[in-house]
């Protein structure tokens, strides 16, 4: 393919084939210093790469600012902003990859279809202040948040283009005589004292913001920049238009001494009581909720083009195709297991508490308020914050008690009772490996079963934690190797040992799981011979040659006990969904135009069935009538799900059931009965065939679900862990995120999912701090 290319005779009339390992696929939007353009990874996910301006790259200030960028954008990339993958600033010609997220900007938004709802601009401006939190949280000021910034994704609000953001250890520093940033949206210290800029500058923005999406213009508007900068700094803001109730907290952000301003974490504790409040009074008088999402009006289309500056990089959804699962079976005993990792992506940074000390106190050298002073003046700020839900609940109840409720931000410690078991449950959380500050986030993979949690981690061959406790009881260290380099999968109990791949791929280990056997290695198989790799399925070891043989071992003794080629499927490469007795191998047929699947018996390795299936299919699951489920892509969009296709082994049939709507991206699924579960990017999920329902979950990417009773559980992206109901479809309530708190480059290609001890009544948890955490599975609600 040769290079692309535009018309015209700028410094991107030909624009790059390559930025990195990457191929540049078509042109996204370009700003004034470069160009953003579509490009894919190698396992399919879509990237934004940002390539600067060739006359740009040869300019040493600029190519400082570049890193500068690069540096700021990976310390807080995850999940309110455009997760960093990839980036090269020292090239010939500097660029930077992230995350391709769907949504047009608030900007495209407000001029397509005009200002937002009060709903709706209430939970931007919670979304938004989370974000703020965060990016400061990383040190991190952004100074140019404006419209044209703001995603309006599908779980929620993104902050992007870190362009001109600002490191609190920076070297670099604004210029004098040097304003940089969005006249309209600046804040009065950027125009009078730009060198001391600090996190409430972002906050005054935010103000600006939300004045822009309820009214559709700015609090201050002129035609010259010059008279808008005398606006912010001497004028009154114009709130004409903003809705009465949300005028005293957007008021507060406008406010032009810093001091005054309210800080991210007090806006959300503001925001956060006055939605829990309206919920509550819906409730009690019988009337519908607020809003759930300032996208929810959002164009559902994407928009290439949205933002032409080089940072709206982030419009349709990602997509990857979902890779056939090595083994999906059980760890034994009453655990369910961790079925096959999918891709996710991950940000580095830590669990956020309800308030920290992110105030422009120690960014600002100017003369600021006493300590004492300081919350003083902010509550006087904010104290016309109106509470008309709860007047509102009193006229209409006469009196009646209104119950808010706060989310906590950590385990409380309770103990909880669990279903059947009369026994006590204490959640817990465990850290499998401490880490050098600076190591990049990672989650680890773990197993249950014996009354342990056994988890794998880049650095760590294994470690054993008391199930009841999250005790350490051994740990086996391991070499680091780049994320890059492997897929982790979680190890598997099987045979009274405990099998993992090394982290390098190319070895299959049994350790001793025992408290007392401290992890010792008792077996270990070279795989460089087995293409298809190694599965662990019932009391077998399944090791994959590339010429369809499969060689099989007592997982106990690893004697063989059968060895068998399959030359339909080369390589050969089985896994199991949770019958012992039952191995499947699925792949596309040479043609590309159908599926070949096999079941073979591990006993013997005798095939049960085999059946060739129009179309390229992707297993789901299998029914309780022992009916194989599949989830089927449009031919002409491949990482669109369309429809699911049910094979009945028993009688030959095969059914195709339509989704309600497609879902796009990586994929995931759930068999229980004779329904599935699929949760999507961007947080869908549907049930299809026996219950049949939508439901949107807000998280970006989620792991593969599981299923127990009537739960499904799911881990997300910033480490949370989520139940919904299988009835239903309602959330029933879900973790805190925990988050790693050095932030550095939060990409992850694979997510665990949990993994649940019925019989005690215990779920285990990964998050992308390291850490594995249980809680109880009876009250999702209380988590």
């Amino acid at each position: 393919m040769p290079p692309l290319r535009d018309s015209g005779a700028g410094p991107e009339a030909e624009r790059p084939e390559y930025a990195g390992q990457y191929r540049l696929e078509a042109r996204l939007g370009s700003g004034g210093m470069g160009v953003v353009h579509l490009a894919r990874s190698s396992s399919g996910l879509r990237l934004a790469v940002k390539v600067v301006h060739a006359e740009f790259a040869q300019d040493p200030e600029f190519r400082g600012r570049f890193r500068q960028e690069v540096a700021a954008a990976r310390r807080v990339s995850g999940a309110f902003t455009a997760p960093v993958v990839d980036a090269d600033p020292n090239a010939e010609r500097p660029w930077m990859a992230t995350l391709y997220i769907p949504g047009p900007t608030l900007s495209e938004h407000v001029k397509r279809k005009g200002p937002l709802a009060p709903d709706e601009v209430r939970k931007l401006a919670a979304g938004l202040a989370e974000a703020l939190r965060d990016i400061h949280r990383a040190g991190v000021v952004h100074r140019d948040l404006k419209p044209g910034n703001v995603l309006l994704a599908a779980d929620g609000p993104k902050v992007i283009d870190f362009g001109i953001s600002r490191p609190s250890d920076s070297e670099m520093r604004t210029e004098t005589g040097k304003l940089i940033g969005t006249p309209p949206f600046m804040a009065p210290e950027q125009f009078q004292r730009p060198r001391e800029v600090g996190p409430a500058a972002d906050v005054f923005a935010l103000g600006s913001v939300l004045v822009h999406a309820a009214t559709g213009s700015g609090p201050f508007d002129s035609e010259s920049p010059y008279l808008v900068a005398y606006q912010v700094v001497h004028d009154d803001a114009d709130l004409t238009g903003v809705p009465e109730e949300l005028a005293p907290l957007i008021e507060s952000c406008l406010a032009k001494d810093p001091a005054d301003r309210p800080t991210p974490g007090e806006l959300m504790e503001l925001l956060h009581t006055e939605i829990h409040t309206e919920i509550h009074l819906a409730a009690d008088l019988g009337l519908p909720g607020p809003a759930t999402s300032p996208s929810a009006s959002a164009d559902p289309s994407p928009s290439a083009t949205a933002d032409p500056s080089p940072s709206s990089s982030v419009h349709p959804p990602a997509s990857a195709s979902s890779p056939v699962p090595a083994q999906r079976q059980p760890a034994g005993g009453d655990v369910a297991p961790p079925p096959a990792a999918e891709t996710t992506h991950v940000r580095p940074h830590t669990p956020r508490p309800a308030d920290r000390p992110d105030s422009p106190k120690a960014h600002q050298s100017h003369q600021a308020p006493t300590d004492a002073v300081r919350p003083a003046r902010r509550a006087a700020a904010v104290r016309r914050w109106p509470i008309w839900a709860a007047v509102a609940l009193l006229i209409a109840g006469g009196g009646a008690f209104v119950g808010v409720r706060t989310l906590s931000s950590g385990s409380s410690g309770l103990e909880i009772r669990t279903p059947g078991a009369g026994i006590a449950v204490r959640p817990w959380h465990a850290t499998v490996l401490e880490r050098p500050r600076g190591h990049r986030s990672e989650m680890p993979f773990c197993t249950a079963g014996s009354g342990a949690v056994y988890c794998t981690l880049s650095g760590l061959r294994a470690g054993r934690f008391d199930a009841e406790t999250g005790r350490a009881s051994w740990r086996r260290s391991g070499k680091a190797v780049p994320l890059t380099d492997t897929t982790p999968t979680a190890p598997v109990l099987s045979g009274g040992l405990l099998y993992l791949r090394t982290p390098d791929g190319r070895r299959l280990e049994a350790l001793d799981p025992s408290a007392k056997g401290k992890g010792a290695t008792r077996w270990s198989q070279e795989l460089s011979r087995y293409e298809g790799g190694a599965a662990v399925v019932g009391n077998r070891v399944l090791l994959c040659a590339g010429d369809g043989t499969v060689t099989a071992l007592d997982s106990a003794t690893h004697r063989q006990r059968w060895r068998k080629r399959y030359p339909a499927h080369t390589p050969a490469a089985f896994f199991s969904y949770g019958d012992a007795r039952t191995a499947y191998a699925v792949g596309l047929t040479a043609d590309s135009k159908a599926t070949q699947v096999t079941a073979i018996a591990t006993k013997d390795g005798a095939v049960r069935w085999d059946k060739r299936l129009p179309d390229s299919l992707t297993p789901a699951g299998v029914g309780a009538s022992g009916a194989l489920y599949f989830t089927a892509a449009d031919p002409l969009h491949p990482f669109t799900t369309t429809a699911v296709v049910r094979y009945d082994p028993h009688t030959g049939r095969q059914r195709r059931i339509r989704l309600d709507y497609p879902l796009d991206g990586t994929v995931t699924a759930a068999v229980q009965g004779e329904t599935v579960y699929l949760l999507a990017e961007g947080g869908a999920l549907q049930a299809v065939g026996e219950r049949k329902w939508n439901t949107e979950t807000s998280v970006s990417r989620g792991s593969t679900p599981v299923i127990s009773g009537d739960h499904l559980y799911f881990t997300a992206a910033d480490g949370r862990l989520l139940a919904v109901d299988t009835r239903s479809g309602a959330v029933l309530g879900q973790t805190p995120p925990r988050l790693s708190a050095d932030r550095h480059n939060g990409y992850l290609e694979s997510l665990p999912a949990p993994v649940v001890d019925a019989r005690h009544g215990r779920i285990y948890a990964a998050a992308p701090d390291g850490t594995v955490f249980s809680t109880d599975t009876k009250d999702p609600a209380g988590w």
